[in-house]
């Protein structure tokens, strides 16, 4: 099983109504839930972990788990309301504007980590829950209580202008880093992470010396790049497709790199450092092929396996 943990959220989608002005859509979202729903359609026993609100955003929710069979019964069941990010998309790109105060999902907190299933060897978190408190130390706190038996996957999905104390964010990115075993970033989250003119390649490596065994580094259209801790670096082409928009691409991309992992045997703390790039490359080929479906169709719409 594979357990992602962060934000399930409402992305209100902008759309024309029709008297021509523009109105706003509901759709379930959030990147680690996209990450969730992906690998559920993708055939993977997936587990969430959040904070999932009863009012009827958070019932929206619910009712797109459980059709794309992803096992949400480990989430913190609150009456406080959904989170909601409204979307601003400009020749295909995606801006977000958060409404995430005293949410079901920001509300979480350290006291109330839940106990994981044992057939639980893999543990993935990223996104905005990483940012906002108390929930980001919710999250630090479970994957480290969790680092040392089970495989942790990282994807911080930085967005700069949502974080308001950049020193306690950077302090506990470190921290999750550091027990990590893959860490997957932008080129652009990469730049943020460490600064300077030092090419992507070089920062990866300094990265990846932090603590995972693997930096997975996505360069849009420029396809993705692996760097080992042995110092072996790896390239994997973008999948060809007709961009709609890129709403949930890394989120998918994510997913495909996992469900590849777990179906070559490499998805487990023990088994992961004797990875070899032929095998890393694949799951980075899968990652993009997944992507590509997603970002040919509006919003975090993930592929069924029979699609691919």
């Amino acid at each position: 099983m594979i357990i992602c943990c962060g934000e399930a959220l409402i992305d209100m989608i902008p759309s024309a109504t029709a008297d021509a002005r523009t109105g706003f859509v509901p759709h379930a979202g959030g990147a680690v839930f996209n990450t969730a729903i992906a690998l559920g359609r993708l055939g993977h026993e997936t587990g969430f972990v959040t904070g999932l609100s009863d009012d009827l955003f958070g019932q929206q929710l619910a009712a797109a788990l459980d059709q794309s069979q992803v096992d949400y019964s480990h989430a913190i069941r609150s009456s406080l309301p959904t989170t909601l990010a409204f979307v601003e998309l400009s020749e295909g790109q995606a801006r977000y504007t958060f409404y995430d105060e005293n949410t079901a999902g920001r509300s979480l907190s350290p006291t109330q980590l839940p106990d994981l299933p044992e057939a639980a060897q893999a543990l993935y978190f990223g996104g905005i829950s990483l940012i906002s408190e108390p929930c980001a130390e919710f999250y630090a706190a479970l994957a480290e209580r969790e680092a040392q038996d089970r495989l942790i996957m990282i994807d911080p999905n930085i967005r700069a202008s949502f974080v308001q104390d950049e020193a306690r964010y950077r302090a506990r990115l470190e921290r999750m880093i550091a027990v990590a075993d893959i860490v997957k970033v932008s080129d652009e989250d990469l730049d943020w992470i460490i600064g300077g003119d030092t090419g992507l390649d070089a920062k990866a490596g300094q990265l990846c010396a932090a603590g995972p065994h693997a930096v997975i580094v996505t360069r849009g259209a420029e396809g993705a790049t692996a760097v080992l801790k042995s110092g072996a670096v790896l390239d994997a082409p973008a999948h060809p497709a007709q961009v709609v928009d890129t709403v949930g691409a890394g989120d998918t991309f994510n997913a495909g790199v996992l469900a590849r992992l777990a179906q070559d045997g490499f998805l487990s703390k023990s088994r992961f450092p004797q990875i070899d790039a032929n095998t890393l490359r694949n799951a980075l080929v899968l990652g993009a092929r997944v992507a590509a479906v997603t970002v040919s169709r509006a919003g975090a719409n993930p592929p069924w396996a029979h699609e691919l």
